[in-house]
């Protein structure tokens, strides 16, 4: 009950913290189940980062490989080449302009004996040939990660060759088809990426990039 004072001044009823349940012991209690969520979520967080920086990314393949529009997946060396692929390739090579698109493929597994999944959910990556930095580019497709289960990780890249080395037609075919693993001098291929996972606190970056993939491509 409110109480009036002589002049006219309210006094509010007191609250019994007791009787609402927001006494000490309850605002306690409160606190405790907000820091054992925050420990719990943070536990989470630590597992699913763990869980990506312990899988293992490899060069699985590369697939639809293209130099200047020819289909190179018939093709295993410049003789391999018709009259008219020749001469677009010629063609391309005195307008200095010699694009290459191919799909390469990551292979991601997390360890069996990981127990927890790991959720990529977006990579920046630039791709290095022969220690050289050409082009970059970010994957932006979630991928979940259960232990024990491979996943394929399909990058789409297109670059310029002339924008990076010199040669010949035929020397830049032969480097096209050891970036495709279809012939060629073998060529160090690199892939310098940069991952982010999901966690319940949201996305964590890694704070450096990292290399995935480092391997020789090329059959000779």
């Amino acid at each position: 009950m409110r109480q009036v004072l002589p002049h006219g001044r309210v006094v509010p009823d007191r609250i019994d913290a007791g009787r609402t349940g927001l006494g000490r012991t309850g605002l306690g209690r409160i606190g405790l189940f907000s820091l054992l969520g925050l420990t719990v979520w943070g536990c989470a967080t630590l597992q699913q980062f763990a869980a990506l920086r312990s899988v293992d990314f490899s060069l699985d393949r590369v697939s639809s490989p293209r130099l200047a529009g020819i289909d190179l997946q018939q093709v295993r060396s410049y003789e391999d080449l018709g009259y008219a692929d020749a001469a677009r390739l010629a063609l391309a090579l005195v307008q200095e302009s010699l694009p290459m698109d191919f799909r390469l493929h990551l292979r991601a597994e997390n360890p069996t004996d990981n127990s927890t999944e790991a959720r990529l959910i977006r990579m920046a990556w630039t791709l290095l040939l022969q220690d050289r930095e050409t082009v970059s580019g970010v994957f932006e497709e979630e991928v979940l990660l259960p232990p024990g289960q491979p996943r394929d990780i399909p990058l789409l890249i297109s670059l310029d060759l002339v924008d990076f080395f010199e040669g010949s037609a035929q020397d830049l075919l032969e480097l096209a088809l050891s970036i495709a693993g279809q012939g060629g001098a073998p060529k160090e291929v690199a892939l310098r990426a940069t991952p982010v996972v999901d966690t319940p606190l949201g996305p964590i970056r890694y704070p450096t990039p990292i290399t995935i993939l480092s391997r020789e491509v090329g059959s000779r």
